[in-house]
């Protein structure tokens, strides 16, 4: 009963702030009911950040980008405000980040390495591949990987607002997120292809390390945030980040391997 009051006290309110922008005192009331996605979507991008960066930063960013979604929403295009206002909010983040320059080319090429370490290792010894054995494999020390690892939690971020260039028909700058295929049109090899993924997905989470596995479970099936993973495990919310970040690396190197040996075959079984 009560979250239905609240939605139609924000229905009202929009109703209201759409008639005349220039209300501010509603315009404000709409800012405060969303900051709590604000928080959230803050939260989700903290954990791949090194630690220097403060979340506190990210939230400020994130408000720039609600209140610039709550002034240029229009419902009559039929799309939820939060699905338009969590583009929003993650760009204006992403963009913050991306001035601060704070990821050297040197530092992503490094963590590649490590990630092509992990996924090398792991195929020729048929187990996940300890921090050492990646560091012998380098020929650098176990910190130097540790060190790797924490200070590159960004490598899979992209910003939807991003332009790209389509080379058919006059190279037309479009943003990435209209170059995003409708998912309910799946065709039947779209459909395969994302079974096979998610089938490689399952079964590279399932040979993981075993505290890798939990936290990867309790993060992304379970909802849980980082403070609480660590209460659940009984270790430091860095330490939490640390093993995150590391079992990333592990299923980004094994699955590259995985998906380019089934492309292959599947190109060999088509000529055949």
């Amino acid at each position: 009963m009560g979250s239905s009051n609240k939605n139609e006290s924000v229905e009202k309110l929009w109703k209201v702030y759409i008639k005349n922008r220039k209300n501010q005192k509603v315009k404000d009331a709409l800012i405060l009911n969303y900051l709590s996605l604000v928080k959230y979507i803050a939260g989700r991008v903290a954990i791949r950040l090194p630690s220097h960066i403060d979340i506190n930063d990210l939230i400020s960013s994130g408000v720039i980008g609600l209140i610039n979604a709550v002034e240029n929403y229009d419902p009559k295009f039929k799309t939820k405000f939060e699905t338009y206002a969590i583009i929003r909010i993650r760009g204006a983040i992403i963009d913050e980040l991306r001035s601060l320059d704070w990821v050297p080319r040197s530092m992503r090429e490094k963590f590649c390495a490590v990630q092509r370490a992990y996924a090398e290792l792991e195929q020729q010894l048929e187990r996940p591949a300890t921090e050492s054995e990646v560091a012998e494999h380098l020929s650098i020390s176990p910190q130097e990987v540790n060190e790797i690892l924490k200070g590159e939690r960004s490598v899979g971020f992209l910003s939807l607002d991003e332009i790209i260039n389509v080379e058919e028909k006059g190279n037309k700058a479009i943003p990435i997120i209209n170059s995003v295929p409708d998912t309910k049109q799946n065709s039947p090899f779209d459909n395969a292809e994302l079974n096979e993924r998610k089938e490689l997905l399952a079964k590279t989470i399932e040979r993981l390390p075993e505290q890798e596995k939990l936290v990867i479970i309790l993060y992304y099936y379970e909802g849980l945030m980082l403070k609480e993973i660590g209460r659940v495990l009984n270790i430091s919310e860095s330490r939490v980040s640390q093993i995150h970040t590391k079992a990333l690396s592990r299923l980004s190197g094994k699955l590259k391997k995985l998906m380019s040996h089934n492309r292959i075959l599947n190109q060999l079984s088509m000529k055949t």
